[in-house]
């Protein structure tokens, strides 16, 4: 028997082992298919972007035809949920008392200036603590008034001349749905906590229990094992993609516009890339317990703040901005978020693809030299 053939059927015994360790420890079959699920459901049911339901005080110094009009608008709005006050005060106080989240205020001679030069004056007070959300508020504010505006001119026989006319196209996502922008980046840190986790224990676990010193007197090599180790997690791996994509598309509607493919194969690069910062983590922290905070601060943190899974990266300063072009999910969640709701756009999936495989093969390069000095 040649020894190629040898390496092979070792390896194969190798692999074998390591599934039925697998098949035997509840704790890798949790970390690839029950995580995911349990990620997804708390983020993509808890975690949203968007403004839904948002508790506006609405009053008039003076209640008039027009007043009553505009104030109705905002119950066909789905963005508010509106409480009429008696007064200005009163939605003022109501501000104050965090029971509204904005105030909208009509002066006592609304009706008269609607449609003169001056305009009417409106008064928008907006509870500002959460700066995105007041952002939102004022956008959807000034949405339901020029809608109102633009049907009352109508009604009136009177024509509104902007000078200019929005027409807003929104590419990608037009429902304008977070989820839509969110899950696809959950994936992506689901797949880092996948592929770090399930090396740094299994190592680790080897390590505590002292059979990993048994394996170096049999005749495999250290690359087979460490190939026994990553072929059965890469497997466990695709699985828990799977369960992602599947919960992503069937449950949370977010489209899968691209080839499932091209998921896959940059998928596999990511999961190789985590794969490996799991093995250089093992090389470490030798016990389970380590190994898994290990693994969370230096693979799940990066991947939640650092990747524009949720901020956006243009936004943070440049010295983090230089930072996180050496966290893999930065990479991957662009992929990610390309293939589900843009498409198989190559001018975005080829360069991060190749950043990906830069960094698997200089990190499972390093893992295996790394992991051969600790033995000596």
């Amino acid at each position: 028997m040649s020894a190629r053939s040898t390496s092979l059927l070792r390896l194969r015994g190798l692999v074998r082992k390591e599934s039925l360790q697998i098949v035997r420890d509840p704790s890798s079959i949790g970390i690839a298919f029950v995580l995911p699920l349990v990620l997804l459901l708390i983020f993509g049911y808890g975690v949203s972007l968007d403004a839904r339901g948002i508790r506006i005080a609405l009053a008039a110094e003076v209640p008039g035809g027009a007043a009553a009009s505009f104030l109705s608008a905002f119950r066909a709005s789905p963005y508010f949920r509106p409480m009429v006050m008696r007064s200005p005060q009163a939605a003022r106080a109501a501000l104050v008392d965090h029971t509204v989240d904005a105030m909208v205020v009509l002066r006592a001679s609304f009706g008269q200036d609607l449609f003169r030069a001056g305009g009417a004056p409106i008064q928008l007070v907006v509870n500002g603590v959460d700066a995105n959300t007041g952002r939102l508020v004022t956008g959807y504010v000034q949405g339901v008034w020029e809608g109102w505006l633009e049907r009352s001119a109508r009604e009136r026989g009177v024509r509104l001349r902007p000078p200019a006319r929005l027409e807003p196209r929104i590419w990608f996502n037009p429902d304008v749905r977070s989820r839509n922008f969110l899950v696809p980046g959950l994936i992506a840190v689901i797949m880092t906590l996948i592929g770090a986790l399930l090396t740094a224990l299994v190592m680790a676990r080897e390590w505590e229990r002292g059979t990993m010193e048994a394996l170096m007197v049999t005749p495999v090599t250290m690359l087979e094992v460490i190939a026994g180790k990553l072929l059965p997690a890469f497997a466990l791996g695709l699985g828990g993609l799977a369960v992602s994509v599947g919960l992503a598309v069937g449950v949370f509607g977010v489209p899968l516009r691209g080839s499932a493919w091209v998921l896959i194969a940059a998928s596999s690069l990511f999961l190789l890339v985590a794969l490996g910062l799991g093995l250089l983590i093992s090389t470490v922290a030798r016990s389970q317990f380590v190994a898994g905070q290990v693994a969370i601060i230096v693979t799940f943190l990066p991947a939640f703040l650092l990747s524009g899974f949720i901020f956006d990266i243009g936004s943070m300063p440049a010295v983090v901005q230089a930072i996180t072009h050496v966290i893999p999910a930065r990479y991957y969640v662009t992929i990610l978020q390309t293939v589900f709701l843009a498409g198989d756009v190559w001018s975005v999936i080829v360069p991060n693809a190749a950043a990906l495989a830069m960094m698997a093969v200089v990190l499972l390069t390093a893992a295996v030299r790394r992991t051969r000095r600790t033995l000596r």
